[in-house]
């Protein structure tokens, strides 16, 4: 287990790292605060970008009830080698207190049939089943969820159970649950489950059991596709929502929020209403030619092969520029994809993003010298 939890720290580091690099240009572009709305903690998050659309008290250590098992989900996923192979249920899974599917002592189900339970109808019991199938304990499943979280870029949450009842040191932030499920969402199976409506698995007393989402917007709000509910005393009615509309995902936290989904369908709809996610520097984009000396060919095309995607509103668009750093004339011979120069996206005076420019083409020298070589190295 210590080899295991080494690698997970390797990678870790590794990802935190890229995540430092992406985001390091836009973490302090304006963000608009939401004090009117009555959750205690509350987060709206653009999924690609990790942008801040709209917060309020994104920070605070709060306690989040059944959206724990977001991260649950996430982590059984990682982690599970197939999620279609049958197993028994632990007996340590039966009865667990709260919101159950129900198991019943040596039922045989697969980790796949468990996450739809888990996810739609908030199985506290299939938590832990979940949780025994993938680690010895569920102290050692709680560690795998933390790694988990620190993967996703979450600085300020601890897990200690995979069900999200009330337990000291069990605790997320509205902005931390907001960056795991931007994360997890960019997973198949995770995005194709939480968007589910109802399901048939196995089991119960037919040998059925009809599962049906609790998460109500996904009938009543445009693009919604998903993700969790949750509620417990002391952490009141949480929800996290997502919705994807064009070209742009939100996801919307909100903690301890009495009219959870009323106030996170306004959040997003507001969210789409006031952003939209800018193609600000095309993939792929031809910039010019530039000219050449001593070559076959008297200019040589540049382009960018990195784009850059950014919600913004309209106001600030028109604060966006791009520069491109490239020489007047270049020297043949001259390889495709040689980086020439550097294309960079500005917010105002503010750095937002740069990339390469790299040639589009070969272009051969024309001069004596190079010819000679070429006939020798060819001969």
């Amino acid at each position: 287990m210590t080899k295991i939890y080494s690698k997970f720290a390797l990678a870790v580091f590794i990802v935190m790292s890229f995540i430092l690099i992406i985001n390091s240009f836009s973490v302090n572009l304006p963000q608009v605060s939401a004090q009117n709305c009555s959750a205690r903690g509350m987060a709206v998050l653009e999924m690609e970008s990790g942008r801040v659309l709209y917060s309020k008290n994104m920070n605070e250590k709060l306690k989040m009830a059944s959206t724990t098992k977001i991260v649950t989900a996430y982590t059984v996923i990682k982690h599970c080698k197939n999620l279609d192979e049958p197993f028994k249920i632990s007996d340590k899974a039966i009865g667990i207190e709260g919101t159950s599917i129900y198991l019943k002592s040596g039922e045989v189900l697969t980790a796949r049939e468990l996450l739809y339970g888990l996810m739609l109808r908030s199985g506290n019991d299939a938590s832990v089943a979940l949780a025994l199938h993938c680690a010895d304990s569920i102290e050692a499943f709680a560690e795998m969820m933390n790694q988990t979280a620190l993967e996703c870029g979450a600085k300020n949450s601890h897990f200690v159970n995979p069900h999200g009842l009330d337990a000291d040191g069990h605790y997320t932030t509205a902005y931390d649950l907001a960056l795991i499920t931007s994360r997890a969402l960019q997973n198949k199976t995770f995005a194709e489950i939480v968007s589910t409506k109802n399901i048939k698995i196995s089991g119960g007393e037919t040998g059925t059991r009809y599962l049906v989402n609790k998460n109500r917007l996904l009938n009543s709000l445009d693009g919604c596709v998903g993700v969790k509910t949750g509620f417990t005393k002391g952490a009141g009615r949480c929800l996290v929502s997502a919705v994807k509309r064009g070209n742009m995902t939100a996801v919307c936290v909100v903690l301890n929020c009495g009219p959870m989904f009323e106030e996170s369908a306004d959040l997003l709809n507001k969210a789409f209403d006031r952003y939209e996610n800018a193609d600000v520097l095309p993939p792929y984009n031809y910039i010019c030619s530039i000219n050449v000396e001593n070559g076959e060919k008297n200019k040589v095309r540049v382009y960018n092969p990195q784009g850059y995607k950014y919600p913004l509103t309209k106001e600030e668009q028109a604060k966006i520029s791009v520069d491109y750093d490239l020489p007047n004339t270049l020297k043949a011979p001259i390889k495709a994809e040689t980086k020439v120069g550097t294309a960079r996206v500005y917010f105002g005076d503010k750095l937002m993003f740069e990339t390469d420019i790299l040639t589009m083409e070969n272009i051969e020298s024309d001069a004596i010298i190079d010819k000679i070589k070429d006939i020798i190295n060819k001969f």
